[in-house]
């Protein structure tokens, strides 16, 4: 039997990227299987497209990518027979999440948001440099938060945003606040390219991430990795899905994970 064609489709902090380094070197061996084998990684994350296209630079990848928890699909010229470079949206613009957060801060809820913080502010909280921090503030959907009230009162900040077709999503390090669409959206989008690109060859969808927002990509996914990290025992998965937990942290994990998953399908 012909082995399938796989996708492999990974979040970035804390699973294919340190939590606290944001360093990808221990899994460049696993990545240089992948580039050898032809396979794409697609880089599924809540940064911003000017910070996932640094860090596809860094790492020679030529994959289309899925940006802010899901908001759009960035698709590189020349990709999907594409003369230049597309980018698909999925969800309400950033302008309509600002403001709803105004409303909901004069409603005297605390919080603090990358369009409140400076540069050296989003650095201090998050140990992205300062040029890393004006590419994450550069957004078109989302809006990472700090939340400086209490629990009793989140529970309510976030009923004020489902009322108002938004959702609050847990991250490695902030709060989300985010129109109603996820990581998922732009995983369906893409499998539906990749098959309809080659039609008869079996496709393997795998999945890597190690936090809630992760969930909806996860279980998309034929083979769901949780990659061990600060929030992986809060992914809980339907008990038909295929997952496996990472037994290290972060890219290495990760790293691990790949490389027994391509030696199972033949690779």
């Amino acid at each position: 039997m012909p082995k399938p064609r796989l996708i492999v489709f990974s979040d970035l902090d804390g699973t294919l990227l340190d939590h606290e380094s944001y360093d990808w070197s221990p899994a460049r061996p696993a990545i240089e299987r992948l580039a050898a084998s032809d396979i794409p990684v697609v880089l599924n994350s809540s940064k911003t497209i000017g910070e996932i296209r640094e860090v596809r630079e860094r790492m020679g990848n030529e994959a289309p990518f899925i940006v802010e928890n899901g908001a759009a699909v960035v698709i590189p010229p020349n990709c999907f027979e594409s003369p230049g470079e597309q980018v698909i949206r999925f969800g309400a613009p950033r302008r309509e999440v600002l403001a709803l957060l105004a409303e909901l801060r004069n409603e005297g809820f605390e919080f603090s948001g990358f369009a409140d913080m400076t540069a050296a502010e989003i650095t201090r909280h998050s140990r992205l440099s300062e040029a890393q921090a004006e590419l994450a503030r550069d957004r078109i959907a989302t809006e990472p938060l700090l939340w400086l009230g209490d629990e009793d009162s989140l529970a309510v900040f976030r009923q004020k945003l489902e009322a108002a077709n938004c959702r609050l999503v847990q991250g490695g390090r902030f709060l989300h606040a985010m129109g109603e669409f996820d990581k998922a959206d732009g995983v369906r989008f893409l499998l539906k390219k990749y098959r309809e690109q080659n039609p008869v060859c079996r496709l393997v969808a795998i999945a890597l991430g190690d936090s809630p927002n992760d969930q909806h990509m996860l279980e998309q996914a034929d083979v769901a990795v949780i990659v061990r990290g600060v929030h992986s025992e809060n992914v809980v998965l339907p008990s038909q899905s295929r997952a496996i937990r990472s037994l290290k942290a972060g890219p290495g994990g990760w790293n691990d994970c790949i490389l027994n998953l391509l030696i199972e399908y033949g690779y």
